[in-house]
């Protein structure tokens, strides 16, 4: 089974590792979390489902019974994202050699990114997964107004501690929101130093931009993230107009330790 249908395109290897080259460019402008989480596999699209947590004794009244061991299944969840790309356009290209457009590879790149971080940060309650930012057991600290200098340096050193004095020593990423971390480049008075370059000697799993409300410190051993299949693009069809393509991928982010999280809680996040 060819789960692409990439046989059936009307164009050669070519332009499929063009078309993958550019997905996966345009991904890793946008994905964050894959750059300080663990990451196992892919193990295939047939992954569908993984056990997290330990095994679990279900209580029962009477201890001569047998028992049964519940284990934590957690949902796979596959993404997908369809496009189009010009039928004229992939002709030129390879009649005239004209520049191949793919924009609409990166559309779909990069939403299928920002899927992927949403589903890691904030979860899908919809199969029952949480992300970083809702699973139960984090830490949080109450944070200040970053427009300060010197606030961004103490409610960071605030969570590193929180995390340090619960057994989590790092070393620690930290994600925040996008104006929170641009304000990171500003340099201290009469100092040729970047906050974000000082806030990386306590974060040396990295800082990132990502699509979040206030900020967060994570320890990398917080768990893991699962991929079955990878960013893939593969073909769907032609209606005489477009070559009709997709993007699909399968992943699912396993919570080992939630208290490896410790949120940043800011009044006007």
């Amino acid at each position: 089974m060819d789960p692409l249908n990439r046989a059936l395109a009307p164009f050669g290897d070519d332009i499929w590792q063009a078309i993958e080259d550019t997905a996966v460019e345009a991904a890793r402008a946008v994905l964050t979390a894959r750059r300080f989480l663990p990451v196992e596999g892919p193990f295939g699209l047939g992954l569908t489902a993984i056990e997290a947590g330990s095994d679990d004794i279900a209580e029962v009244e009477n201890p001569a019974e047998a028992v049964a061991i519940l284990g934590a299944p957690l949902s796979v969840p596959m993404l997908w994202r369809g496009f189009g790309l010009s039928l004229r356009r992939l002709a030129a290209h390879r009649e005239h050699g004209q520049p191949l457009d793919l924009a609409a590879v990166i559309d779909a790149a990069s939403a299928m990114a920002r899927l992927e971080e949403r589903l890691i940060y904030h979860g899908d309650a919809r199969a029952g997964l949480a992300g970083l930012l809702n699973a139960q057991g984090t830490l949080s600290v109450a944070g200040g107004d970053w427009s300060r200098i010197d606030q961004a340096l103490k409610d960071v050193l605030a969570a590193v501690t929180a995390l340090d004095d619960d057994g989590h020593s790092g070393p620690y990423a930290l994600a925040a929101a996008p104006h929170l971390y641009n304000g990171l480049f500003r340099r201290y008075a009469d100092s040729d130093l970047l906050q974000v370059d000082h806030l990386g000697r306590l974060c040396a799993a990295g800082i990132f931009k990502a699509a979040i409300p206030g900020a967060v410190i994570i320890d990398p051993r917080v768990g893991r993230l699962v991929v079955g299949q990878d960013l893939a693009a593969g073909f769907a069809s032609l209606d005489g107009v477009h070559c009709r393509m997709f993007l699909s991928e399968s992943l699912v982010l396993a919570i080992d330790d939630a208290r490896a999280i410790c949120r940043i809680v800011l009044e006007e996040a």
